[in-house]
């Protein structure tokens, strides 16, 4: 039981920094590709993504594979971290940065869940999805806005 609440406080912390850094006017100027999700969508996609996150978080802590628990919570930090990084600091390389860890991480937990935990591991494929899908976005938006002062790193 007490592992169901950490995992729920965790995931739930994470989500909210989706909440707390939202799109705002810098965000609205940027070019963005004309594949562009609307807004509503990202909302409708988090929430049950967020619920298998935590679901597979707990099925790993129940076996105490702390290998697994590892992976699982580096992919938790870095997934709160890209809304601060994105929309609070306005840094779309360190972003995608984070992202590709993120994503590296993803596909490992589900590697190395894959052949004793396989719900954990299937839980995390749409995840993976959507993540492979934001970093291809998050790449455009750094493509179609170069006179972003923090794409000066790029040039």
């Amino acid at each position: 039981m007490t592992a169901g609440i950490i995992i729920t406080v965790l995931v739930f912390g994470a989500a909210a920094t989706g909440g707390l850094f939202k799109p705002g006017e810098w965000y609205n100027a940027l070019n963005r590709p004309s594949w562009t999700p609307p807004d509503w969508v990202f909302p409708v996609v988090w929430t049950p993504l967020y619920a298998m996150i935590g679901y597979a978080g707990w099925l790993v802590w129940q076996e105490r594979e702390w290998l697994a628990i590892g992976i699982w919570g580096t992919q938790l930090v870095c997934n709160g971290l890209w809304s601060y990084l994105f929309f609070g600091r306005k840094q779309m390389t360190v972003a995608f940065v984070d992202l590709g860890a993120m994503w590296a991480m993803i596909w490992l937990f589900v590697a190395i869940t894959l052949p004793e935990q396989r719900l954990a591991a299937l839980l995390f494929v749409p995840y993976g999805i959507w993540v492979s899908i934001a970093g291809v976005l998050n790449r455009e938006m750094i493509r179609l806005n170069p006179d972003e002062p923090e794409l000066a790193l790029q040039r």
